[in-house]
């Protein structure tokens, strides 16, 4: 930390801690960091393929999306019991809540559990409980986004929306994440229409590894409000100018990019292209407790990197709000507030 102080000026490095944001890329699974996965394993006598804490942080030498996803997987099986998604959860809106993020959208992956014989009850009355706890006691809001795995097939996500059908009041939408390549959006084109006709927010990840025509296709096909990554706009023009034109969000996490090898230094990262361009951008820290950092560590690196300044700031700040589903006044009050910031430091 000491580096990106020296990279950033006081100022600078004061606002990104302390200025409000919202995160709404970030897998409840993904912050579950090795101390307490070592817990909850001795908790419910689950072995580990992991002697200690450091030998699992040791792993996370990850060479693209799925070598880190065959970690992901292991330590979750850790989690089987109401309790444990409870703690998961609220220990991430603890480190959100002291990164200044007010505001949360929280994806979490239910057939990661149930195919362990987790039932749906289970994993959301332990994340609602937290969530409701987080808004209490540290001021956080925040909200549920189911995501469907999209290297299963389109009817186990049916199955999966099915049994979810008794909990759409804790549900904000519903998402697609997992392994990227060879499985276009277009594979769950069907379920995520019945989404939107039960009434629910759809986002799906797209172009983080898999080509520009992913997004296309989550745009076109599957009708998203948001594209979770999407650097790979980055390579066509015409996409780059709908999404701007449009003002189709994407939630971009850097961190997790350098750690994919999507990109070899964050030096060469588009983030700061894609807003200059005029699309809504944000920045999140997507699975946290693999890629080395939460938000305001992705802020921070991104900016040392990259040279970024207060106004750019104080931009990804406005996205983030922008491109929640919060209401217009909710929005509204935030702007306010960042305007009020970045009037203070002559960022306007």
């Amino acid at each position: 930390m000491t580096t990106l102080h020296n990279a950033l000026s006081p100022q600078l490095h004061r606002l990104i801690t302390q200025m409000p944001k919202a995160e709404l890329h970030i897998h409840i699974e993904g912050s579950l960091e090795p101390e307490l996965i070592f817990a909850l394993a001795q908790r419910n006598q689950v072995q580990l393929p992991f002697e200690s804490v450091d030998a699992l942080r040791k792993a996370y030498a990850f060479t693209d999306l799925q070598s880190f996803l065959d970690i992901y997987y292991a330590g979750a099986s850790v989690l089987l019991k109401e309790e444990d998604f409870y703690d998961m959860a609220y220990a991430y809106f603890e480190r959100a809540a002291a990164d200044g993020v007010v505001y949360a959208e929280v994806f979490f992956d239910p057939q990661t559990h149930t195919e362990r014989g987790v039932s749906m009850q289970t994993v959301i009355h332990g994340l609602v409980r937290a969530g409701k706890a987080a808004h209490q006691q540290l001021g956080l809001e925040c909200k549920w986004i189911m995501c469907f795995l999209r290297h299963l097939s389109q009817d186990s996500a049916f199955e999966t929306l099915e049994a979810a059908q008794p909990y759409l009041e804790h549900l904000l939408g519903v998402g697609l994440d997992s392994s990227e390549v060879g499985h276009p959006p277009e594979k769950f084109s069907d379920v995520f229409q019945r989404a939107r006709q039960w009434g629910l927010k759809v986002v799906a990840h797209a172009g983080e590894e898999g080509p520009p025509a992913y997004i296309w296709s989550a745009l076109d096909q599957l009708q998203v409000a948001r594209i979770d990554h999407g650097v790979q706009s980055i390579h066509d023009e015409q996409l780059m100018a709908r999404l701007a034109k449009e003002r189709i969000p994407l939630t971009v996490c850097p961190l997790s990019n350098l750690k994919l090898c999507v990109y070899d230094d964050l030096n060469l990262h588009p983030i700061k292209r894609l807003l200059d361009l005029g699309l809504c951008v944000t920045i999140n820290s997507d699975d946290p407790a693999y890629f080395g950092g939460y938000i305001n560590d992705n802020y921070l690196h991104t900016f040392a990197s990259l040279g970024l300044d207060e106004r750019d700031a104080i931009a990804f700040a406005k996205c983030s709000f922008e491109a929640s589903f919060m209401t217009p006044s909710q929005k509204d009050h935030w702007f306010s507030k960042l305007d009020e910031l970045a009037s203070k430091l002559g960022a306007v």
